[in-house]
């Protein structure tokens, strides 16, 4: 049980746990700003042109005992435009952030050859070879 205890505490300890708790704790609070910009702005903006909000939007079903079962689709498409809005912006972020790091990111030389042409023969050889090893010939 010691060793279980010990590795669980070397993986929490680690920085990508540290990391992804931080960036769950981030993402729940821009949720929340998401949400009031769908729910409080865009809504209400769409409103106008529609004459509703998308909240309002909702069907009203007679259940078959009697009485009825209300769907309320509005809140749904809420959720949807939550949800676009939050990918295009941690696309935005991971699109800015790839683009950071590339142009931070050590640029590899090209490699000088290894292999020459063999102007007779036209076989690979090494580029310090002064003699053919296929055709004798005189480099």
């Amino acid at each position: 049980m010691k060793k279980f205890m010990a590795e669980f505490k070397k993986f929490i300890s680690r920085g990508n746990v540290m990391d992804m708790a931080v960036g769950i704790i981030i993402g729940g609070a821009f949720t929340s700003i998401v949400n009031s910009l769908v729910n409080d702005i865009i809504n209400p903006i769409l409103g106008i042109f529609g004459g509703m909000n998308f909240d309002q939007l909702a069907v009203v079903i007679p259940a078959i005992g009697g009485g009825e079962v209300t769907l309320t689709y509005g809140n749904f498409i809420t959720a949807v435009i939550n949800f676009l809005i939050m990918a295009f912006i941690v696309f935005s972020i991971i699109k800015a952030i790839n683009a950071a790091s590339a142009r931070f990111e050590k640029k590899e030389e090209p490699k000088a050859p290894t292999e020459k042409e063999c102007p007779y023969c036209k076989t690979k050889i090494a580029v310090a070879a002064t003699r053919c090893p296929n055709c004798t010939s005189m480099l």
